[in-house]
């Protein structure tokens, strides 16, 4: 090999040397650069459902003397908190994917006992605060007094039919009134279950709930909770109901 062609060669190597990295840094640049970046129709994945406490639309001790500031401040401030709190880290762990409240408890039968146990507590309670009122509660009227009408014969064979439910409820649990094809219905669900549930022999939209767990009367009534029922007619919120009747 003479002179011009060795040095010939050798330029060529060297162009190589440069350009072939030159160009790999270029691939690897513009690979990171895509990085982050979405394919195009690709759906973009939504945030995790979260539960949140409904902010308690009266003071602890607006209830009293039906319910009493203590036992309203540990319901609230401790009872219903940790169900918040342990639904929203259950749907996280557990990958939940449900885009509301209401698409979640309808499948119910399909999470584990720690989400459908702490979903409906969420739910429930949120509910529960919003159906009651200060002040002595006048009988109902309207449209809410005529639907009682027809379907119990007459408010006071009502509250019999509901208090019946809220004390046959064995254990902890809830009593319901729920509408649904066109009718209304009494009834009660176990621990933290309720009517929107898949899970329930109960169903229809809940219109009015009474929590009849012991954490919710027990402070002030021990075990009278015909005692405890009786007093929550005092504070019922008649014109919640009537907006869900509709």
């Amino acid at each position: 090999m003479d002179r011009k062609q060795f040095l010939s060669r050798s330029l060529k190597t060297a162009a190589g040397v440069i350009f072939v990295p030159a160009l790999l840094n270029e691939e690897v640049l513009g690979a990171s650069s895509d990085t982050g970046r979405k394919t195009p129709g690709a759906p973009t994945p939504s945030a995790p459902l979260a539960f949140s406490q409904v902010p308690l639309p009266y003071a602890f001790e607006a209830l009293e003397p039906s319910i009493d500031k203590l036992t309203m401040e540990i319901h609230y401030g401790k009872h219903h908190a940790a169900y918040v709190k342990n639904a929203n880290e259950a749907i996280l762990s557990e990958g939940v994917l449900a885009a509301t409240e209401e698409e979640l408890l309808q499948h119910a039968s399909t999470f584990s006992a720690k989400v459908r146990n702490n979903a409906g507590g969420a739910w429930n309670h949120n509910f529960f605060w919003q159906v009651m009122a200060p002040g002595n509660s006048a009988p109902p009227a309207g449209k809410v007094l005529d639907a009682l009408n027809g379907a119990f014969g007459s408010f006071e064979k009502f509250k019999e039919a509901f208090t019946d439910a809220a004390m046959k409820r064995f254990g902890s649990g809830w009593a319901w009134l729920v509408s649904g094809n066109g009718t209304l219905a009494i009834g009660s669900t176990p621990n933290q279950d309720n009517p929107l549930m898949d899970v329930s022999e109960l169903k229809g939209s809940p219109l009015l709930a009474l929590d009849v767990w012991e954490h919710a009367y027990y402070l002030n009534y021990q075990n009278k909770r015909a005692e405890y029922i009786a007093n929550w007619w005092n504070v019922v919120n008649w014109d919640t109901v009537a907006q869900r009747l509709g």
